[in-house]
């Protein structure tokens, strides 16, 4: 056997998850990705309260001012497996490795999905329901500044401006938005003075990288498992990091019922595969966004 129980990723597949997963989450495409060790990692986050000082040639020098707040990223473990023919044990090298293949790629569209929704709402992903092992650590609670949108968002232009000027009133950066598809329609449907469509590029469906220069994502996770979200914007480049533990476990189960689904493997003629990922994120500042949200009626 090329795989037994324990063997790790390897590592050129670990590295095509990973871009699978930037490629597919919202948060990943946005933000700063960086490994993060199995036992946590601190962030600092200064506040200078001040702006610098001009001091003449022997001139006093006063105090500045600054606060720290420091935020520690814990990986959180996430799992996925699933059950295939016994023949996978007996096929050749080259048609396991054809078959983890095709495993990563499904394993990397599920954990970049993961991502978001568990750092956008806080939710296990598997269940759809709050999760105490993520807690507040997610921007549906840590994040206040909202604004409120009337059902069917006629005016999405100006409710994107309302969330952006909420961030520069925190003395925050805008650096993405993140939106849902129903977002996207809203703003396709914006017109100009004219009549003509204030925002050509969303003609149709599409949807582009950025919209009037600012980088945009349009993901389904912006409002799955979440009641009324439509929009997150905000400093994605400085105030959000997200990391992964580069050890990716794999097994290749042979006996039992790792699933609990009552079937046992060697009755069925099968194996189970599973790969674990240790995903971390932390909001650095929530006053550095503004979520929108639409009123029902």
């Amino acid at each position: 056997m090329v795989l037994e129980r324990g063997t790790l990723f390897d590592p050129k597949l670990v590295t095509d998850l990973v871009e699978k997963v930037q490629g597919k989450s919202s948060l990943a495409r946005l933000s700063q990705e960086k490994p993060i060790p199995f036992n946590g990692q601190k962030e600092f986050v200064f506040t200078m309260d001040n702006e610098v000082d001009v001091v003449a040639e022997s001139g006093k020098k006063s105090h500045g001012g600054i606060s720290l707040a420091p935020r520690t990223i814990i990986p959180i473990k996430v799992e996925y497996g699933a059950r295939v023919s016994d023949e996978f044990l007996y096929a050749s090298d080259e048609e396991k490795i054809n078959i983890l293949k095709a495993f990563n790629d499904g394993f990397a569209k599920k954990a970049a999905r993961g991502l978001d929704l568990m750092a956008f709402h806080g939710v296990n992903p598997r269940t759809g329901t709050a999760s105490a092992v993520i807690g507040d650590n997610n921007f549906d609670a840590a994040v206040t500044q909202a604004v409120e949108a009337p059902l069917g968002m006629s005016d999405a232009n100006g409710v994107v401006e309302s969330a952006i000027a909420l961030v520069h009133g925190s003395n925050g950066d805008v650096t993405g938005m993140a939106i849902d598809s129903t977002f996207r329609s809203a703003l396709a449907k914006q017109k100009d003075q004219q009549g003509n469509p204030m925002f050509p590029e969303l003609a149709w469906g599409n949807a582009p990288g950025s919209i009037n220069g600012l980088p945009v994502d349009v993901n389904k996770t912006v409002s799955d498992m979440s009641d009324n979200a439509r929009a997150y914007v905000g400093d994605f480049q400085n105030g959000f990091k997200w990391g992964y533990a580069k050890q990716i476990p794999l097994e290749v189960i042979q006996y039992g019922d790792p699933d609990n689904s009552g079937l046992d493997l060697k009755g069925y003629n099968q194996v189970y595969i599973r790969a674990e990922l240790f995903l971390g994120w932390g909001i650095l500042d929530p006053e550095s966004f503004a979520r929108v949200v639409e009123l029902s009626e």
